[in-house]
């Protein structure tokens, strides 16, 4: 603990010696601690002594909802207000679609964020033409009544090293360009967990940002004690814009690294856990979004999606309707113990020969069972194993649905090229309620 401590304040303080060699001031108009708020427009934040509150149409306004473009009636049925989306593919219909259900929208507006993208802010004809889109953007959907935010880029570079002052630059430009055009709505951007040196960072080169939000997953549970250790350096206000199941970076891993997932029954629990770790009750806080709410593939096509892919909810669903105050009344859920690859488990390493016959085996929680439907099982390779480049859709091997009443157990033949495979099964009941589970496995040639 003491390590890490040492650690954090030597990254805040290069980070100031990096902005005084920059020739930037060490503490800029909006005093030592917290941002200038602008208190005017639709939506605005006001602050009365260390408590800050967002207020939409006159309203004080508290975020609670998810990341995501899934289907939003179930949002606003399971107790959400706000929905962020991290494009605006689309956006206009998104709106509507949010409007109609109640929903405020948080729109994100993407910018390269890459540590090797300090290039391109270096080329004025890239970075003219990116401020172009925003401000059409902008232009474009300002109006729009469902509108809460704009949140401009997701994690970016907030670094202290060397390289990056055109980051900055472009940055500010994007950030003055939305205030000029929308003095109505506030601007946010998001930050993977509480790293002091980037929010020092945003302090001194980025006055402008309305509001700090962070991603955070796993070290959910060190947010409150952080934002309390570091209050001294910023007390502005935040939301926590992600929060959901650990991440495949914090997760164990196989031999070959693949990250071990958990099932979803699982992760359900880890959330109804979780709920009591965010840090609502922190008079600076605006509000929290869990992720992902729809279905998106990352690591795997299961790890954070709180659907599958036709639209049925997991139980993470339920688990968030209960922390919004909207329980559900006399409801069951598939409830998944683990699966078997051979009587092997995912963390036992499992190696086969290519074109062997191997037995896949499911355990349910027989005292917590709704009545089952169909068992969907799913061979595909590891999709970020590709050798070098981007990751591409995973190859499937093996896409087959059972009746339940056939058992919960699938015979197949592996895969008769090496590499490392993933096999998945969604359990769903009579109600279209889905539960999953996947077990990594490597075909040793």
């Amino acid at each position: 603990m003491q390590i890490r401590r040492i650690l954090t304040w030597t990254g805040a303080l290069a980070a100031l010696m990096a902005v005084a060699a920059w020739g930037m001031p060490l503490l800029n108009g909006g005093g030592p601690l917290a941002q200038p708020l602008r208190n005017k427009g639709k939506v605005h934040i006001r602050q009365d002594g260390a408590k800050y509150t967002l207020y939409r149409n006159g309203r004080p306004f508290f975020v609670q909802g998810a990341s995501g473009r899934g289907d939003l009636a179930s949002l606003a049925a399971a107790g959400g207000n706000t929905v962020r989306t991290y494009d605006t593919a689309n956006l206009r219909a998104f709106l509507d679609e949010a409007q109609s259900q109640g929903l405020a929208v948080i729109a994100g507006l993407p910018i390269p964020s890459s540590p090797y993208e300090k290039f391109f802010y270096r080329d004025k004809r890239k970075t003219d033409s990116l401020e172009a889109g925003v401000r059409a953007a902008v232009l474009r959907y300002r109006d729009h009544p469902a509108l809460l935010m704009w949140c401009l880029g997701n994690e970016p570079v907030m670094t202290w090293r060397p390289g990056h002052r055109g980051f900055y630059s472009t940055y500010n430009r994007l950030l003055a360009s939305i205030h000029e055009l929308d003095p109505d709505h506030p601007v946010t951007t998001t930050l993977p967990n509480f790293n002091i040196a980037q929010i020092w960072m945003i302090r001194q080169c980025v006055p402008g940002l309305d509001v700090i939000s962070f991603n955070t997953f796993g070290r959910l549970h060190e947010l409150g004690e952080r934002l309390e250790q570091f209050s001294r350096i910023w007390n502005g206000p935040f939301l926590v814009a992600e929060w959901g199941a650990y991440g495949p970076w914090e997760s164990e891993y196989t031999a070959w690294q693949a990250p071990v997932e958990n099932t979803s029954s699982k992760k359900a629990e880890q959330l109804r856990k979780m709920v009591t770790d965010l840090p609502l009750q922190n008079p600076r806080c605006l509000g929290a979004l869990a992720f992902y709410w729809g279905y998106r593939d990352e690591a795997t096509g299961t790890w954070f999606s709180l659907f599958s892919t036709s639209g049925q909810p997991t139980e993470a669903v339920a688990a968030l309707r209960e922390s919004w105050g909207r329980k559900s009344a006399n409801t069951t859920w598939p409830q998944i113990k683990y699966m078997l690859l051979g009587g092997k488990g995912a963390r036992d390493n499992i190696l086969l020969t290519p074109g062997s016959r191997q037995t896949a085996s499911l355990f349910l929680d027989a005292a917590n069972r709704a009545p089952i439907a169909t068992l969907a099982w799913k061979v595909t390779q590891e999709n970020w194993y590709h050798g070098t480049g981007r990751p591409k859709k995973p190859d499937i091997m093996i896409d087959t649905t059972v009746r339940a009443e056939d058992g919960l157990e699938l015979s197949f033949v592996t895969p008769r090229r090496g590499g490392p495979y993933r096999i998945f099964v969604q359990v769903t009941d009579r109600e279209g309620h889905v539960a999953t589970a996947n077990t990594p496995f490597y075909v040793v040639e």
